[in-house]
């Protein structure tokens, strides 16, 4: 598959730490917002209780929010085989 030059520009090289960086897993995300952006609280359920607790909190624009359920939705389509990752057709 070609790339073009935009998705040439938007890539990078990510390196992440596996000893020091945890994946931390959410079973609840609070969410809050004002007309200057919007704060993620990732948080896990405490036990059988109906408490949380919160494991990272993410804030971010409201411009950088609309991109992130952009790209969130596209992740969550591929992985459920919604899109197809190669759309050129043979013919």
């Amino acid at each position: 598959m070609a790339i073009d030059n935009n998705q040439k520009q938007n890539q990078m090289n990510v390196n992440i730490n596996l000893d020091t960086t945890p994946i931390l897993y959410t079973d609840n995300v609070l969410i809050s917002g004002s007309e200057d952006g919007i704060v993620l609280d990732v948080s896990q359920k405490v036990g059988p209780t109906n408490q949380v607790r919160v494991v990272a909190r993410v804030g971010m624009s409201r411009e950088h929010a609309k991109k992130f359920l952009r790209v969130l939705s596209d992740q969550l389509k591929l992985a459920e085989g919604q899109v197809q990752t190669n759309p050129k057709k043979v013919n």
